[in-house]
């Protein structure tokens, strides 16, 4: 019975290709519309390391008292002081510092026009690749004595490796970075979470290239250039060692608790040590602390902007006026056709079949229309970034489950256009028509 009504469908359709093609043309350009701006939604707002996110969690303390923080709020990142505190004291199953890095190196056999890599990395600590389940090519992270030692070892991402070395194995072999030489340790797979998590939720678009023990990079001022926030709006770059001993926040900081006992003796713990340096006289508050897991975090963060919820209600709302023109053009389309909804109930066709006839039509309708807008939404992820930053537009992609959404979209959307324009034609009554006749 599906095939004759199929059959029927078509006919109708053919019957009328302009206004056809017109509701084909509106459910997918709607449809476009809306998976390509949920296709930056997903992108922007999705869990980095679902498997994980729920034991990860950021340690917030207050270090600069009432009045600084927004809504009462402590820094996001720890001082100095504050971060070497909670590392020496370990009270986390795995825990690290971890402080962004931008360096321009120069590959071996450099042109001599002084061309230089731009390099993006983090000092972190010997912790950070377990907590993280950082997947390796080659060899492994650092140990926790390389960081007791300060010793001078890196890990690299595998297109680093790739564009330094060359690729392969080179782990054990001496690499230079900004005046440093360190030995290799581990290489990396591919490895770009977005966003980064766990460095106070930015979005980048490139993969990380080096990853450097903190312990080094501090001793060695080879982070002396980084970005900190102070309380009183002072800029500490030119005075590494005074950064080191003030109450500017600039080290990210992430603790894995893999257990909800283990969570709440870390606030304890927070709460603890907040005490303490109100006793010693460094605070002047009472502690003021957060433990946020990764997506409390996100969500703390605002890390989906605005402007991309905006523009994704407005996609949607864009379907909704393409799926009212589709509920005109259906009704304009299903009455004119009283004559012979007529003669097929008068020939004892009952009100389902034309509901079933009808809606098979919409079915037709919205399957053209979705595959028209697989066509659009491919093209309006590729180009999103002619209208959004790059650094969001890089995380709209297209893949299997985006297109089938877009399909089943399309056809759900057409048959729920074609629910009223139906039932109207069902009431048609049969006798008033054959008498007009």
């Amino acid at each position: 019975m599906f095939a004759y009504y199929l059959e029927l469908a078509v006919r109708s359709l053919r019957r009328s290709p302009g206004l056809t093609a017109l509701m084909i043309l509106a459910i997918g350009f709607g449809v476009a519309a809306s998976m390509t701006m949920y296709s930056v939604f997903r992108g922007v707002s999705a869990d980095p390391i679902p498997w994980k996110s729920s034991q990860l969690f950021v340690p917030q303390i207050d270090a600069w008292g009432p009045g600084h923080g927004e809504n009462g709020e402590p820094p996001t990142a720890l001082t100095y002081i504050d971060a070497m505190a909670l590392t020496r004291q370990h009270r986390a199953f795995r825990q690290s510092s971890i402080i962004a890095m931008w360096r321009s190196i120069a590959p071996p056999h450099a042109s001599q026009d002084g061309t230089l890599i731009e390099a993006r990395g983090y000092a972190v600590d010997s912790e950070f690749f377990p907590m993280l389940d950082v997947p390796f090519h080659y060899g492994g992270g650092w140990s926790a004595d390389d960081d007791a030692h300060r010793a001078a070892v890196v890990v690299i991402s595998d297109h680093f490796n790739q564009e330094m070395l060359g690729g392969g194995n080179n782990v054990g072999k001496i690499i230079t970075i900004a005046s440093h030489d360190y030995r290799i340790v581990g290489i990396i797979k591919y490895w770009n979470p977005q966003p980064e998590f766990f460095a106070l939720f930015r979005f980048e678009a490139t993969e990380l290239d080096f990853f450097l023990p903190v312990q080094f990079a501090v001793a060695n001022n080879v982070v002396s250039d980084t970005y900190s926030e102070c309380k009183d709006g002072r800029s500490l770059r030119t005075d590494f060692a005074a950064l080191l001993r003030s109450d500017c926040t600039w080290l990210s900081y992430m603790v894995e608790l893999d257990n909800p006992a283990a969570v709440q003796a870390y606030r304890q713990y927070l709460d603890a040590y907040a005490s303490e340096q109100q006793q010693l006289g460094r605070f002047q508050w009472k502690p003021n602390n957060r433990l946020r897991d990764v997506p409390a975090f996100l969500d703390y963060q605002h890390v989906v902007p605005s402007n991309t919820k905006v523009s994704l209600l407005v996609a949607q709302g864009l379907l909704v006026v393409c799926l009212l023109n589709t509920v005109g053009l259906l009704l304009a389309k299903f009455l004119r056709r009283s004559g012979e909804i007529a003669v097929r109930r008068a020939l004892g066709a009952s009100r389902a079949s034309i509901y079933a006839q009808f809606l098979t039509e919409a079915g037709v309708i919205g399957a053209a229309g979705g595959l028209l807008g697989l066509l659009f939404t491919a093209i309006g992820v590729l180009s999103v970034g002619m209208v959004m930053p790059a650094r969001l537009a890089t995380l709209a992609r297209i893949d299997p489950a985006l297109l089938l959404l877009t399909l089943l979209l399309a056809v759900a959307a057409t048959l729920f256009a074609a629910v009223y324009p139906t039932y109207r034609a069902a009431r048609v009554p049969p006798a008033l028509q054959l008498k007009a006749q």
